[in-house]
Parts: structure tokens; sequence; C-alpha cells
């Protein structure tokens, strides 16, 4: 059956799009439930286990506008297939490392392995749109956010069942399984594009793109904001997964398996709040919604203690899930729609770096109010710098009346 038309989106392209970006969003959440193991394993604190959080969105961070670039000068397929060999090679070196070290050097180059999958997929959602001659694809578009949400929160649940099987080491090797499967899919259904400004050129003309390519974002104030949107969005989005789960383990005292099942209905939650929404272009209320409940969530979880009930547990990663199923997809619409179409993967990779920026912010802020025991007075001081992010985003949110006119 004859999966592409001149008339419709290429739906063979909808596997490997899928598989490279959810590459960093497992990575970034299947840590949360190991961070505990690992410093148990290998006599490390909470605030040297951290350090694996932040080598990966430091590389992803510097590393995501830089791919996203090259993605636009020379097409997707080959740095799609350069960034999955780095997955699995990141994978196999976790999966034998002897010391946090070594761990922290395979977090790294996973981290640099999982920049092209985004960008890859936004240029190719753009191409496919410029081909057809229908603007948003807006279920394709829900789809990579859905599944995007989806292992970012079903991550920590994936990670205990796999801790419980086979310890640790089974969440860096599981990289090896999915790096084969993208290079699989990637080789097969990948078209060899090759983009116009893709040509040779001098360097000063080099020169003069690269600072037509800054003076452009920098110009475009909507995009900005939808940067610093995102950025506040995940410092609560992350100290809500790291925090949080590494409460549930050491503060709560529950096992890695038994945290990541009760994170469970945040991804039940953001799934079904994604696919109710996700084909409604307008993103302002969306965006409102969102940030007033992280701030709610930010409060609820003040009120947490060594023996709060498991079903109040529940409760908070229920409406934990709301912001979770709106914030990604609301600020990837509004970058479809606000971005240059010639410097799609550029700005989707800078979109992920105010991502990475977020968990890194979110890392380190964590780390250091844990300290070496993620007991209740730490997890509530988090949360009071979670509930501040949160009402910054809904300020920049409210005050922002481009949004007003994203997908019109």
């Amino acid at each position: 059956m004859a999966q592409r038309s001149e008339q419709g989106f290429n739906r063979r392209l909808i596997a490997p799009l899928v598989l490279g970006s959810i590459l960093n969003p497992i990575n970034s959440s299947i840590i949360a439930v190991s961070l505990i193991p690992i410093g148990q394993a290998l006599g490390e604190p909470p605030s040297r286990t951290a350090l694996l959080v932040t080598a990966l969105y430091v590389a992803t961070a510097i590393g995501q506008p830089v791919v996203g670039r090259l993605v636009d000068t020379f097409g997707p397929r080959r740095l799609y297939l350069i960034g999955a060999t780095l997955a699995g090679i990141g994978g196999l070196l976790g999966t034998v490392a002897p010391n946090l070290n070594v761990l922290i050097v395979a977090r790294v180059i996973l981290g640099l392995g999982t920049c092209a999958g985004y960008p890859s997929a936004m240029y190719l959602i753009r191409s496919e749109a410029e081909r057809t001659g229908q603007d948003s694809p807006a279920g394709v578009l829900t789809v990579l956010a859905v599944a995007g949400q989806t292992v970012a929160v079903i991550g920590p649940t994936l990670g205990g069942l796999l801790i419980g099987l086979g310890g640790w080491r089974t969440t860096f090797a599981i990289n090896i399984l999915l790096a084969l499967a993208c290079l699989v899919v990637g080789v097969r259904r990948l078209p060899a594009t090759v983009p116009v400004v893709a040509r040779p050129v001098d360097q000063g003309r080099r020169l003069e793109r690269v600072k037509g390519d800054v003076t452009g974002l920098v110009r475009n104030g909507p995009l900005m904001r939808t940067y610093v949107r995102n950025l506040l969005g995940y410092v609560v989005a992350y100290g809500y997964l790291y925090g949080y789960t590494q409460w549930l383990e050491d503060g709560r005292g529950l096992s890695p398996s038994i945290a990541g099942l009760i994170l469970l209905p945040t991804f039940a939650t953001a799934i079904g709040v994604s696919l109710l929404t996700g084909r409604r272009q307008a993103v302002r209320a969306k965006l409102i919604v969102a940030a007033g409940t992280q701030i709610l969530g930010s409060a609820l979880l003040l009120t947490t203690h060594a023996n709060t009930a498991i079903f109040v547990l529940v409760l908070f990663a229920l409406v934990a899930g709301i912001p979770q199923g709106l914030n990604n997809l609301a600020n990837q619409t509004a970058l479809y729609h606000q971005a240059d179409p010639a410097r799609m993967g550029a700005s989707a990779g800078l979109l992920r770096t105010s991502t990475y920026l977020g968990a890194i912010i979110a890392s380190i802020v964590t780390g250091a109010l844990l300290g070496n025991t993620a007991d209740s007075t730490g997890l509530h001081e988090l949360n009071l710098f979670m509930l501040t992010a949160g009402a910054l985003f809904l300020a920049i949110t409210l005050a922002d009346r481009s949004l007003t006119r994203v997908g019109k």
C-alpha cells in the first residue's frame, strides 16, 4: 500500500522522526530513578550523581543549535545517522562503565548523539509542508509532541522496571537497541536531501550568513519569548522529575520500581491532555493553563512529608501531567509558526537548547537543595523555587499578545 502521495504527508517518515526525537527525552527521564542506585553502587552522594544529569544537558545545550544548523545546511539524513551511532556508543560505554567519571563521559556522548533527532524532525515536517502545499501538519506535530511527552514521563517507570530486572546498567544498555532501530529506519526511510544552502561559499559569505542567522533570531521577539517560556516551563518540569523522584526514594523510602509506578499517572494525564488539545493551533490558552497548573502542583508538593499517603502522591502526579501535556506541544507549535523556514533546524535546536538549560538549572538547584539526603525539607525548598519559576512563566505568557496570532 502506498504511503506517500503528492498531496499528503509522507507517513514513512513518522517512524524515524519519532525514534530520533525520543532519544533525548528517554535519557533525560530514565536517569531520574537511576541516580540513587548508581550512587549506592559506586559510593557517590546525590551531589555527585547529579553530574550525570548536568553532563547530558550541557552537551545537548551546546550541540543542539550547531547540529540544527548543520541539518539546515546538509539535510537531516547524515546528521541523523551520525547521531544515532553516537547514542549507541554512549549507551555501550555506560553499560560497562567502572566508575562515575566514565559514566559522565558516556552521558556526554549520549547528549551529543541525541542532538540530531529533533532538528531533523522539524526540518522534515517543514519540508513536507512545503512539498504538499499544506501548512502546519497539526496531526504530525501532535504525534511528535506526544511521543516526546510519553517517553519523558514513562521514562522513570521504564527505568524502575529495568533496574528491577537487571540493575541500573540496563538504563544505559537500552540506548544500544534504540540506536540500532534508528539506524535501520533512518537508512531505509530518510530521503538523501541536500538543500540549496549547502552549496559551497567562500569564508566571507559564510561569516555573513552566520551573522544573519544570529541577527534574525535576536530580532524575532516572539520566538525569543517562546524560548524563555520553554526554559521556565522545563525548570519546573525537571525540578519535579528529579527532585520529586529522588524524594520518593530517599525521603519517602520507596523502591525505584514503586517510585516509577507512582509517576505513571503523570504519563497518562499528559498523553490524554495532548490528544485532546493537539489539533487546536491556538497556543496562548494552553500556556496559561500550563503555567497555572505548574504553580498549583508546586504548591501542593509543599504539603508532603515522610508519611504522605500513596494515594495523595498519585494525585500530585496527576496534576503534574497537565502542564506536561500542554507545554511541549504549545511551544513546538509556536516555534513552527514563528521561526524562519530557512532556519527551521537551527531554531528547533535552540528550542531544545532552552529545554536543556531549564533542565540544567533544575538539576543544579536540585543537587544544591537536596544535598546528601533527599528529605522533605530540601524538597519544600525546591518547590518554592519551582513556584517562582512558574509565576514568571505565567507573567510572560499573559504579557505576550503575539501568541494570539499563532496559527491564524
